[in-house]
This record gives C-alpha cells, sequence and structure tokens, in this order.
C-alpha cells in the first residue's frame, strides 16, 4: 500500500502494480502493436509497390515510429492511462498525486520506453522495476507517474456477533470515552474472526482484549461473564449510542420547533381535554366477570402495560421479547453464539 498525499492534503492510500501484471499488460500491448503493424505493414507494401527503395524504407520506418510509439502514447493519452493490456489486467497509469495523466506524461513514458523496453527487450524496465520501492520503470521516474492496480480484491465484511440477550443494556453506564480506535478495530477484528481461531488461542485473545478493554473503562469484567461476551456486549453498546447520537443530531438539524409544519420532529403535546357532563354521565363498558375491561386505562393516565398470564406489569422490553427476565444464559446459547469457554 502506498499513501499518496494530494495538493489539497488528502492522503490517498493505492496499491502500486508489481512487475509480473505490468509485464503481463506490456506483453499484450505489444501483441497488439505487433498485429497492428504487420497489417499496416502488408497495406503499404501494396500501395507503395511503384515506389523506390529508399520511399519503401522511410514509410516502413514512418510505420514502425507511429504504430509501436506513437499508438500508446495516443492511447494513454485518450483513455488517461488504461491501454488495452492495462485495462485486462485491471492497472492505470496516474500521476505522482494520484491523478489522471496527460500528453506530457504519456510522451515522456512513450519516448524513454522505446529505449528501455523495445531496444533492450525489457531488461532495463525490468531491473529498474524491481528496483524502485513502486515499482517504477524509467519511464514513470521521469514523467512522474505511477502504474496501480484498480481492481483490488474485496474481502469479505465479517459478521459481528450480538452478545447474550441476558446482557443487553447492562454496560449502558460504562465511560467509553478512554478507548482508543486501535483498542476498537482490535477487538472488531477479533469479533469477525473468532470462529476461525483455534478455541484456545480464541479464549486467550478475548481475556486480553477484555482485560484491556476494563482498563480504559475503568470498570472491571462482571463475574461469570465471558470475555467474548464482554466484548461483543460494550461493542454493541457504542454502537447503539453512536446510533442515538446520529438520530438526535438529525432531529435537532430538522426543524427549531418540533411539531411545525414541515419538520421531522414530534407532534407538539397539548393537555388532555377534561371529560363532558355527558361522558361522565355515560355507563362504564362492564366486563365478562362484571368488572371493567383488561385494556381500560384512566382517563388522565397512561395505560400500563400487563403481561397476560397474571396481570403482573411486564419489565423491560427486551426482557418481554427474550423471556429472560434474570441475568444469566445457558450453555446452550452462549455456546452458539460463540461466547462459551473451551472444552
Amino acid at each position: 500500500m502506498s499513501e499518496l498525499v494530494t495538493g489539497e492534503a488528502v492522503a490517498l492510500e493505492l496499491r502500486p502494480a508489481r512487475l509480473p501484471s505490468r509485464a503481463l499488460a506490456v506483453l499484450l500491448d505489444l501483441g497488439v502493436a505487433m498485429v497492428v503493424y504487420i497489417v499496416l505493414t502488408i497495406a503499404l507494401v501494396a500501395s507503395t509497390a511503384s515506389l523506390d527503395d529508399a520511399a519503401q524504407i522511410a514509410v516502413s520506418i514512418a510505420g514502425f515510429v507511429l504504430v509501436l510509439v506513437g499508438g500508446p502514447i495516443a492511447v494513454e493519452t485518450l483513455s488517461h492511462g488504461r491501454s488495452l493490456g492495462k485495462l485486462a489486467c485491471g492497472l492505470r497509469v496516474v500521476r505522482d498525486d494520484g491523478g489522471p495523466i496527460r500528453f506530457r506524461h504519456a510522451l515522456v513514458r512513450g519516448g524513454i520506453g522505446v529505449v528501455e523496453i523495445l531496444m533492450t527487450f525489457g531488461v532495463v524496465a525490468c531491473i529498474a522495476s524491481l528496483v524502485s520501492a513502486r515499482g517504477r520503470r524509467l519511464g514513470d521516474v521521469f514523467a512522474g507517474t505511477l502504474v496501480v492496480r484498480e481492481r483490488v480484491p474485496v474481502g469479505r465484511t465479517g459478521f459481528l456477533p450480538p452478545p447474550p440477550p441476558w446482557l443487553a443494556g447492562r454496560f449502558s453506564e460504562l465511560d467509553l470515552s478512554a478507548v482508543p480506535d486501535g483498542l476498537w478495530l482490535a477487538v472488531r477484528q477479533y469479533l469477525t474472526r473468532m470462529q476461525q481461531l483455534d478455541p484456545q488461542v480464541g479464549w486467550a485473545m478475548a481475556e486480553r482484549l477484555a482485560s484491556d478493554l476494563a482498563d480504559r473503562t475503568g470498570a472491571p469484567i462482571p463475574q461469570g461473564v465471558p470475555p467474548a461476551a464482554f466484548l461483543a456486549a460494550v461493542v454493541q453498546e457504542r454502537q447503539a449510542r453512536e446510533v442515538r447520537r446520529a438520530y438526535a443530531n438529525g432531529s435537532a438539524a430538522g426543524s427549531p420547533s418540533a411539531g411545525a409544519p414541515g419538520s421531522y420532529g414530534p407532534p407538539a403535546w397539548s393537555p388532555p381535554v377534561p371529560p363532558s357532563a355527558a361522558d361522565v354521565a355515560r355507563p362504564t363498558p362492564v366486563g365478562p366477570q362484571g368488572g371493567a375491561p383488561s385494556y381500560a386505562a384512566p382517563v388522565y393516565g397512561t395505560p400500563t402495560p400487563t403481561s397476560p398470564q397474571n396481570g403482573a406489569p411486564v419489565g423491560h422490553p427486551s426482557d418481554a421479547a427474550s423471556g429472560t427476565v434474570e441475568a444469566g444464559g445457558s450453555a446452550e446459547s452462549e455456546a452458539s453464539t460463540g461466547f462459551a469457554p473451551p472444552a
């Protein structure tokens, strides 16, 4: 990876092309150029048969220079550094600052390429590319250009496993401001690859990362919580805070007054309207057993969610969804998420 800094102080990470891919691209370009040169030579010989020998030699030299020297220069200028061979190999010629090349860059590269590629059969170009840290030949050095890879293989995005349900919201009061970005990155990389690691090695890495994370946050790891589950729960808490912060910033930037027309905030609150005399005189609905229906709510209150079994208030919504009300988990659930200790 090569880091280039543009004139706007923007760092670009480019992958310089190495000798094998560049050599293959040059061979493809030379093959196409030779085919074009042979076809052009046959056409010139047929059309200049009536000329003398000197004129035929001059036409042949002009055709050679036009195809093998002027052709690559014109193609790289018009395609902004992508010849046919470079297009097939996923390469491109760019300037040192990462911008597209112009005619003068292509002219210098093509002129020096005649010496270091055609006249020396590519020996000078190979030596210069091997010596250079970024794989540049002499034409690239004098022209101020660089051949980079455009088609970079994209790695598969690792799946970040969620923590066990009994750890949801347990670290909501944790101070995460002192955790550096490097440690967050190491934790995410471990969580996405922990299924591919040896159980003993993965457990040791999880313990070390959990210890570093606990030292940064100033809170010890809870007793009985596996280190991998602790890491996943803390990462989920950080993501939840970022989501809340993003939504808060978005709602604050939407409109200065919530509930105004065209705003994105909630509607303005209005006080409840007292019941009229007719509403007071109207009889209250009666349930099958003679009492008030269970879904009836006070006039000035908020309905209290009740459990369908015994009518007791339900706790946290996540408890009702997962069916867990106590801080503990089964070994089966831990094993299914990969947080169980190695056997």
